[in-house]
């Protein structure tokens, strides 16, 4: 088999995982896992925590800001808080606890970290009588 390479590489390399070679530490390999470290910024865990509040609501009211969402991360472990604006009337307690499953899937997921909290702030309410009001629909 002169000349032809195996799954792991040349002829003749034994086949599982790799391992890197540093320079300057002639046949010193190191493992995959101890090379280096994963970290996501907290922004990044907030703005995957503002998306999936997004997603966990049906409708947003049509003059509501996106939600908005805070976080902070200890050891693989992030604490959420996200502000929203619902429309009322509506089930407001229903769609708190949906953003807040919704959350923490998709944190968990995407992040690989713990989300043993979720606070949801309403910031306000968009009332559809007012904004009838507000165009000259008033009964």
């Amino acid at each position: 088999m002169s000349g032809e390479s195996t799954a792991a590489g040349e002829a003749g390399e034994p086949a599982g995982p790799r391992a890197v070679v540093r320079p300057g530490s002639p046949g010193r390999t190191v493992a995959a896992a101890d090379r280096g470290a994963l970290r996501i910024a907290d922004r990044v865990v907030a703005k995957i925590a503002a998306h999936a509040a997004r997603e966990a609501l049906d409708v947003l009211p049509p003059d509501a800001s996106p939600p908005h969402a805070t976080v902070i991360v200890h050891h693989e472990v992030a604490r959420v808080r996200i502000s929203l604006e619902l429309d009322y009337p509506s089930d407001i307690g229903g769609q708190c606890t949906a953003v807040r499953h919704q959350v923490v899937q998709r944190v968990e997921a995407l992040a690989g970290m713990e989300v043993p909290e979720v606070a949801v702030q309403v910031e306000r309410l968009h009332s559809a009588q007012t904004r009838g009001a507000a165009q000259g629909r008033t009964q």
